[in-house]
This record gives C-alpha cells, structure tokens and sequence, in this order.
C-alpha cells in the first residue's frame, strides 16, 4: 500500500475510495485537497481524509499518489498548480468520464506526457455528489478502466492498479481512444438524454401536472438527471466528438421508431422492443 494519497476534490467519487482505503490495517495517510475549506473541513469531521489543504502545492508535497477528482474542465488548471510540487516519485492518476482531453491537459502543463500519468476512471458512482454520499462499498466488484500511454511508466500502473484492486475494484486496461467512444456510448449519451427529457418536459406549460403524474419508469429512466450539470457539461464539452456521433446514430433510430408509430407498423415496433428486452435482459443477466 502507499504511504501517503493526495485525493484533489474530496466527493463521492475521491470520498469513496479514500473511505475504502481507510478499512485497510496498512491504509495510507489520505489528504484532502480542494479551494473550499468547508467541504474539507466536512470530510475530516466524517473520517474520510485525515487532514486537509487548501494549497495545492503543499497538498501533494511527499505524496506516493495523487489522484485528481476534479470537473474536466478544471483538470489543466489542477496540473499546472501543482507541476512544481509533486514528489519525485509520485504518480498522478484521475477519474475523468473522457481521457483525451486530460492527456491533453497535462501535455499542455508538463509539455509531454508524463512518465508518472495514468489516466483513470472508475464506471461507478450515484448520481448523489458530495462526501457526504461517499461509501467505502462503492467500488466492490465495479470496474476501473486504466489507459496508460506508451510513456507511461509500468510501475506507475501497477501502483494505481494496486490501490483500486485495494478498494474492491476490477482494474482492467484499454486505449483512450476506445475508452471514450465506448463511455460515449454507455454512459454519455444516457445522460445526455436524460437530462434532455426531464428539462423538455420541464418546459411544457403543464409541467407540474405531468411530473405529479410520473410513475417509476419515469424516475428510474430519469434519476441520472439529478447529477452534477458542472461534470456533465464539462464531459461533453471534452468528448463532445464521439458523443454527438452517438446522438445522430440515436437520432436516426428515433426517427424509425417515429415512423413505425406513426404508420401503425406494429411488425416493427414489436421486433424492435423485442430486441431490446433481449439485450436488456442479457445484459442484466
């Protein structure tokens, strides 16, 4: 286990882990990072961090690992804070929805990618934020995707790896470039649609009547909507390629359902909800 973990925005995703780590007999000392000293304050008085700075340079001074838990589009600002401050042997890692854009970041800052950058991101999370939602089992049997480059050193891997297996995680690798297409798909685009549906409704003159209406399709198919708009915004600010590909291949499936609906093909719609369940179910399986 590492000595000492810089956590860069102490949330429900950076919360989470440091609560996992901390059920370890051989647990690092875990600091807390952020501008608001309230929230850090409210992680210390929770357990989660054992203390905290405000000063982002000398939150990372002696740490083995920082991992930055930041909105994307605060991730370059992050590195360039603390690029002079970071111990020889430290490796940085995130938790990012798109990787591009961090390596893209950090060769801006560092001028190069980094021999100690492993880009990370961990496919769990609620769509609650804060420390207060945080919870050691978050990452129990849930994956971590890593996507080393080749300058990353291995060993930096095999530190990050350790500590995610450490919270209950499967660690698996891929390309950034699969990476992103593949969240674009699976993670992207639901939200997007989400959040599209509930304000689209939200818009309608009756909108009070429609939601004292909703039943629970409506809440399951929406909760993701009640995620943070700020880490949203910036994921598909920073992965906004792959995920508007996505949009117009839903865009042109929608516009099937559409028709079959409106020329009453039920072969269609049947075989088409049909497929779904199939996967669905599969999927669930």
């Amino acid at each position: 286990m590492i000595r000492r973990l810089c956590i860069i925005g102490v949330g429900l995703i950076g919360g989470s882990l440091a609560r996992a780590l901390r059920r370890h007999a051989d647990r690092p000392e875990i600091v807390g990072a952020s501008r608001n000293a309230a929230h850090l304050q409210k992680a210390l008085e929770l357990g989660v961090i054992d203390r905290f700075e405000t000063d982002l340079g000398k939150a990372v001074a002696g740490a083995d690992l920082v991992m930055v838990c930041v909105p994307l589009g605060a991730m370059e600002k992050v590195f360039a804070q603390i690029r002079d401050h970071l111990a020889p042997d430290a490796v940085l890692t995130d938790v990012g929805s798109a990787k591009a854009c961090v390596v893209e970041a950090a060769r801006r800052v560092f001028g190069t990618v980094p021999p100690f950058l492993v880009p990370g991101h961990p496919i769990a999370g609620t769509e609650q934020s804060g420390v207060e939602a945080s919870f050691a089992e978050l990452y129990e049997g849930r994956r971590v995707i890593l996507t080393p480059l080749a300058e990353t050193a291995a060993a930096a891997t095999s530190r990050v790896r350790e500590v995610w297996e450490a919270a209950g995680a499967t660690v698996s690798e891929m390309s950034i470039e699969h990476h992103d297409t593949v969240l674009a798909a699976t993670s992207h685009l639901p939200h997007v649609l989400a959040f599209t549906l509930v304000d689209s409704l939200a818009c309608l003159g009756d909108h009070d009547e429609i939601f004292a209406y909703a039943a629970g399709g409506f809440r399951d198919f929406t909760r993701i909507a009640s995620s943070d708009p700020v880490m949203w915004r910036d994921i598909c600010l920073a992965n906004g390629e792959a995920i508007v590909a996505m949009l117009e291949r839903f865009g042109a499936d929608l516009e099937g359902m559409k028709t079959a609906i409106r020329d009453g093909d039920g072969e269609t719609l049947l075989a088409r909800f049909q497929a779904a369940k199939q996967a669905r179910d599969a999927f669930s399986e």
